[in-house]
């Protein structure tokens, strides 16, 4: 059929996510690693507007929508590159927790970082 499988745009959340914590200038590895600090997915919402294609370039708009100190709530929007659809958009909550999964407060450092920058732009193919 040449559409995009539909979980992809789950894995496209997570590319947006990622890519924003590195522009706010850390790794999501260094805070699992240096400050025992998960931020696991509890709730998922996913609304496709427009099927993506094979080869198609894809733009996520990744924004942070809320953040508290033991919960990050992010928003998305994937749009194709070329002409600008909207394909998809969909939001994901997360809690703070530490490696045994037990809720916790989240770092200062990171915090700072979230309440200062809310949104970014990532393209993948």
């Amino acid at each position: 059929m040449g559409v995009v499988y539909h979980s992809n745009f789950v894995i496209w959340f997570e590319v947006g996510r990622v890519e924003l914590l590195r522009q706010l200038g850390f790794q999501y590895s260094d805070m699992e690693q240096q400050d025992d600090c998960h931020i696991p997915v509890v709730d998922l919402k996913v609304r496709y507007k427009v099927p993506a294609q094979y080869d198609d370039e894809i733009v996520i708009r990744t924004e942070i929508k809320n953040v508290r100190s033991s919960l990050l709530h992010f928003s998305y929007e994937v749009f194709r590159e070329g002409d600008r659809t909207l394909l998809a958009t969909g939001e994901t909550t997360h809690i703070i927790v530490d490696k045994q999964l037990k809720r916790r407060a989240m770092p200062e450092k990171y915090m700072k970082a979230f309440t200062h920058r809310t949104s970014t732009r990532t393209t993948n193919s």
